[in-house]
């Protein structure tokens, strides 16, 4: 690393120590920062230029037009950090996601002045990919920034940035925001996702067998029908095949028969060496037997999930595999 670099990283490290992280970025006098882009520089250097040829030769014009162009750009600039300066930033909270599946994060603008706030620029500080939108007056608009996550467990979400060149182009408003969320990374999923342990399937009363019959509909708990069952519960499969048969007899699902087989995930049991790996191979096995409607539980290292089903117990083995 060469001298400049260092003394970047280190200016960096200093400036990101300065930020207090908010979910809520109000920009005001101190915290919005304005400097001359590549073209102001340029315009500057033909503003001289046109100075000094006015000053050479007396020309009355050359100093008007020097003047109107300084202060078209004075004027400009003004305007450029009062397009950002009043603004009102909010991150919505991050959703879980998988590692290295797209993710996006929700800011919105809210501009509380009658006027309207013209190209605006977000972007992750990081990355540089800008989303651009404008602001009406007393309203809100919305930007979604692309991110993905460099690791799994809580993440911290990166810095980000918001910026104005308007309306000439010759300055840059920006200011940068440090969100206090955090974003919950889930394991990466193995793929192509493995076969559901077995052993443990058959040792819990058939969990394969329930998974199969829950995807071709079948329901073995069944009894006759009884006045007041509702139709929800009658099974009209079975109904439409004794119809059929010329028999009008039916059928109802018997809440007390037990349709669903207990499976447990076992961390010790996945057959891999790397941690990783192993909570890749649990977590696409949580999503299988979440698809397939089976109850079952998780057994890491340090910590026991009793079995369950539903998409409230599908998150909690989920949050686990991403916190272990």
């Amino acid at each position: 690393m060469n001298p400049v670099q260092w003394l970047r990283s280190r200016f960096r490290l200093w400036w990101q120590a300065r930020l207090r992280p908010s979910d809520h970025h109000h920009l005001r006098q101190r915290n919005v920062y304005i400097l001359p882009t590549a073209p102001g520089l340029l315009l500057a250097a033909t503003l001289l230029v046109l100075l000094l040829a006015s000053i050479n030769f007396q020309l009355n014009l050359g100093y008007a037009l020097t003047f109107l162009l300084a202060g078209c750009s004075l004027v400009g600039m003004h305007l450029g950090h009062g397009t950002l300066r009043g603004l009102h930033l909010q991150l919505l909270p991050p959703p879980a996601h998988f590692l290295d599946a797209p993710s996006t994060l929700t800011v919105q603008l809210h501009n509380p002045s009658t006027k309207p706030r013209y190209g605006i620029g977000l972007a992750l500080q990081a990355q540089g990919l800008w989303s651009w939108t404008e602001v009406p007056a007393r309203g809100s608009a919305e930007l979604k920034l692309a991110w993905a996550a460099p690791q799994r467990g809580r993440v911290r979400l990166p810095l980000l940035s918001a910026e104005t060149r308007f309306p000439m182009g010759a300055f840059r408003v920006w200011t940068v925001w440090q969100p206090e969320a955090t974003a919950l990374v889930y394991p990466r999923p193995e793929t192509p996702a493995p076969a559901l342990p077995t052993a443990q399937a058959d040792a819990h009363s058939g969990a394969a067998t329930a998974l199969t019959a829950m995807r071709e509909g079948e329901w073995d708990g069944v009894r006759a029908y009884r006045r007041g069952d509702t139709p929800r519960q009658i099974v009209w499969k079975k109904a439409a095949q004794a119809m059929a048969a010329g028999t009008s007899a039916l059928v109802s699902r018997d809440a007390g028969a037990p349709n669903k087989a207990e499976l447990w995930l076992d961390y010790g049991a996945t057959g891999l060496a790397d941690k990783e790996a192993r909570l890749s191979r649990l977590c696409a096995w949580v999503r299988t037997a979440d698809q397939g409607g089976l109850n079952y539980g998780l057994r890491l290292p340090s910590q026991q999930i009793a079995p369950g089903s539903g998409e409230a117990h599908q998150r909690l083995c989920l949050e686990a595999l991403a916190l272990c």
